[in-house]
């Protein structure tokens, strides 16, 4: 009888702890320094939110399949893991002087980045041994701000404190501000193609100048047997050469471009380029059926805020350099013949 009192007191003692940690409101411990901008277990991290005093504001999201920027698109997994390390390794300085206090709280209040920081907690974690309920957390609120005067340090101010903090990295000469970008342009994936060659299906090529040299590709098994037709009439074309076509199928693992244009070029000029024939489409099919399509325009080698609609036609072409439409959507990006030229090649190119 005794020994269950015990247990029922051990018991009713650990329901309390429960019932308390649950109590507790959404902000982790770690809040309680007003200083502790790092984060020491990344890989805990669950969701990154980042907003400026205007309307841009990114929202990093960790899933199965990798990080996603807004529920939607793929990140540059390279800058989310910088990202991360960041937060590991930020270490203050030293508190803002007197002096320029003033000064950095009221640049804080107008040019301020806000980082909100969610992580996956336990409501029950014994010495990081014995770890229970998992649930995701907001351990963490900074706003950060501009530089200091000689770009080697990161003001930043904790949530609810009144005094802000100079941030470094350790053994890194610069500023950290570039870092918590809320423009969701430094987050997405530049990613335009990334398929294997097993997991093709079919590609469409339409060179819209030259249309006798478009050509449609269907893979007809793993054996390296293909039907390959011309867009032209939808004729077959039976001698051709396996080599390069194989070569083609392969060159669809890692294929980026280089920026993306929307807020960098007027609407109106992106609205008149996307209306113009164009030079290419190109469209690859996996064996999942997705699909993805990109349009491809010509650039002219003068920058686009200077040419003028009724001039178009006598600016000359950059051969650098063009433009992609991806997926008839809102990714209105720019090219690199040297990394796209593998893919557009003619008909005439495959055939013996």
């Amino acid at each position: 009888m005794k020994i269950n009192r015990i247990y029922l007191i051990v018991l009713l003692v650990l329901a309390a702890i429960a019932i308390y940690l649950l109590a507790q409101n959404h902000y982790s411990t770690l809040k309680e320094n007003e200083a502790d901008f790092s984060v020491a277990d990344t890989a805990s991290v669950t969701k990154l939110f980042i907003a400026d005093k205007g309307l841009n504001s990114i929202t990093l999201q960790r899933t199965s399949k990798g990080w996603l920027l807004d529920g939607k698109f793929k990140t540059n997994e390279q800058g989310v893991e910088s990202l991360l390390a960041t937060l590991n390794r930020i270490k203050v300085k030293s508190p803002v002087s007197t002096i320029s206090f003033d000064n950095v709280i009221s640049r804080m209040a107008s040019i301020g980045v806000k980082v909100e920081v969610y992580q996956q907690v336990y409501y029950i974690n014994w010495f990081n041994k014995i770890k229970l309920f998992p649930h995701e957390q907001l351990t963490r609120v900074f706003y950060v701000g501009d530089a200091t005067s000689n770009n080697l340090g990161t003001y930043m101010l904790m949530e609810g404190a009144s005094q802000p903090y100079i941030t470094y990295i350790p053994g890194f000469r610069g500023y950290l501000s570039a870092q918590f970008s809320p423009d969701p342009d430094n987050w997405k994936s530049h990613e335009v193609f990334k398929q294997t060659l097993s997991s093709i299906k079919s590609i469409r090529l339409n060179m819209i100048e030259k249309p006798e040299e478009g050509f449609s590709l269907q893979v007809i098994d793993a054996s390296g047997h293909y039907d390959l037709r011309r867009l032209t009439d939808d004729s077959r074309v039976d001698n051709y050469d396996t080599l390069k076509v194989l070569n083609l199928l392969t060159s669809f693992t890692d294929v980026r471009y280089e920026t993306r244009m929307n807020n960098l070029i007027p609407k109106v000029r992106i609205d008149s380029i996307v209306q113009s024939p164009g030079l290419y489409e190109l469209t690859v099919v996996d064996f999942n059926n997705d699909t993805t399509y990109i349009k491809m325009f010509k650039k002219g080698s003068v920058p686009e805020e200077l040419v003028e609609a009724a001039y178009d036609q006598l600016v000359p072409m950059d051969h650098d350099r063009f433009y992609g439409l991806i997926n008839g959507g809102d990714d209105f990006v720019l090219l690199q013949y040297y990394v796209f030229d593998k893919l557009l090649n003619p008909i005439s190119y495959y055939e013996k």
